[in-house]
């Protein structure tokens, strides 16, 4: 499935990449999912430390797909800004605040492997420890 066929699916997962480390997202995770759905070809799953800034980076990466000719299909979860996906066909792109990602725990259920909690969620949670 291609949402566009000037626009590849590695051209969106780089253009969203890129979206997130402009305004600093966390923790980005890059999956290949083919081989688990066929509904789309990769998710990106990426940390905010507000609603605010969950907000600015789904905004952020609408922006640069719409700039290199793609197209977003959907947006969900902008009311809130605990979780905001934003659809752009053949490449989803979750960002999430870190104990909503936490509780979901997207990067293990689509074969990713779990990013290491940062130094201030390890504070706000004694007894925190890295996961491998």
């Amino acid at each position: 499935m291609q949402t566009d066929p000037v626009v590849t699916s590695e051209a969106l997962v780089a253009a969203a990449v890129s979206a997130l480390d402009d305004i600093k997202a966390r923790d980005v995770c890059v999956m290949d999912v083919r081989k688990l759905s066929s509904l789309f070809d990769t998710v990106i799953v990426a940390s905010a430390d507000s609603a605010r800034q969950t907000k600015a980076l789904a905004r952020h990466v609408q922006e640069k797909v719409r700039a290199l000719g793609g197209h977003v299909l959907g947006v969900e979860g902008e009311e809130s800004g605990e979780w905001v996906l934003v659809d752009l066909g053949d490449v989803v792109v979750h960002v999430l605040q870190p104990a909503v990602r936490d509780y979901y725990n997207l990067d293990e259920l689509w074969g990713g492997r779990r990013p290491l909690p940062s130094r201030a969620a390890a504070g706000r949670h004694p007894g925190a420890e890295a996961r491998p």
